[in-house]
């Protein structure tokens, strides 16, 4: 696992707060198709050193959905894309993403999330969209491989964006019911040490970035126990990074909490047994050194 530093000694982090008070004061007020505006700062960076814990935030309590998001993103990783899929993951809050009025007016069966879903494109990467025999490209077991073999490469990268089922315009709807906001990934191993690059589309900064903040980290910890590289660096690109304007009050409380240091974020011993990118499981995650200020309820969440 990473070697954290004793709790004591880690610094406090500020990196999440720092990029919600650049948004709250340099953002853009724009109109958004969720019908609510927001302010948006075009593209932002957050680096954490592992040393200094797990970028699980302390702004508010996340602790009860760290789980959930982590089996969200193994679900992702085992190619889910129907809501029956995702529920055998625990990932109880599709429902809203795959109703019948999305997915026919999309050509596909009832509770899929279509072939340019995150699950699809991790696991079954094809833009051959239509050939249900056509297995596609397993991404991740690949850039695993490819940095045991070729550490100076410098291309273990993986997208989760299969363009012709993303596209659209005017009077073309896309193939899948949301378009993959997270999920760009770049390893890179300097010296044995892993540095693992997260870049996100676009991120509602107050409620899910938090989560895809868990989930990314975790897999560099998956990464780390399939390549024995020592993960010690997290780094995450928002490029559409936003707060809607009904989530303001709520940030401006965050903003004015105090700095605290972050978690530890580790492997159970379970966990350390895997030896395949698709049989890691929420439960093999385990979070310690949590000490965050008070959970934060009624945060609106626009879907």
């Amino acid at each position: 696992m990473p070697t954290y530093l004793p709790f004591d000694e880690r610094r406090p982090s500020s990196q999440y707060q720092d990029m919600l008070r650049t948004i709250r004061e340099t953002g853009v007020q724009v109109e958004t198709k969720q019908g609510e505006t927001a302010l948006a700062v075009a593209g932002h960076q957050m680096r954490f050193s592992m040393a200094h814990g797990a970028p699980i935030i302390t702004e508010r309590s996340i602790g009860g959905f760290v789980s959930k998001a982590i089996g969200e993103l193994c679900a992702f990783i085992n190619g889910a894309r129907t809501l029956d899929e995702f529920r055998a993951f625990g990932c109880d809050w599709w429902d809203a993403w795959a109703t019948p009025a999305k997915t026919s007016s999309r050509g596909l069966a009832d509770g899929d999330l279509g072939p340019g879903s995150y699950g699809h494109a991790f696991r079954n990467f094809t833009t051959n969209l239509d050939d249900p025999d056509d297995p596609g490209f397993d991404q991740l077991p690949h850039l695993i491989q490819k940095l045991k073999d070729l550490p100076l490469d410098r291309t273990a990268v993986m997208s989760p964006w299969i363009p012709n089922a993303n596209h659209r315009e005017a009077g073309v709807k896309s193939r899948n019911t949301i378009a993959p906001c997270h999920g760009w990934i770049h390893a890179l191993v300097f010296n044995d040490k892993l540095h693992l690059i997260h870049n996100q589309r676009s991120g509602d900064t107050p409620i899910g970035v938090p989560s895809n903040m868990a989930q990314y980290t975790a897999l560099g910890l998956m990464i780390e126990q399939l390549t024995g590289y020592e993960f010690v660096e997290y780094v995450h690109w928002i490029q559409y990074a936003h707060i809607y304007s009904n989530q303001v009050e709520f940030v401006d409380e965050l903003i004015e909490r105090d700095p605290l240091p972050l978690p530890t974020l580790e492997l159970t011993e379970a966990g350390k047994r895997v030896t395949d990118i698709h049989d890691f499981r929420a439960d093999h995650f385990a979070l310690s050194d949590y000490h965050p200020h008070p959970a934060m309820r009624g945060i609106p969440v626009l879907t």
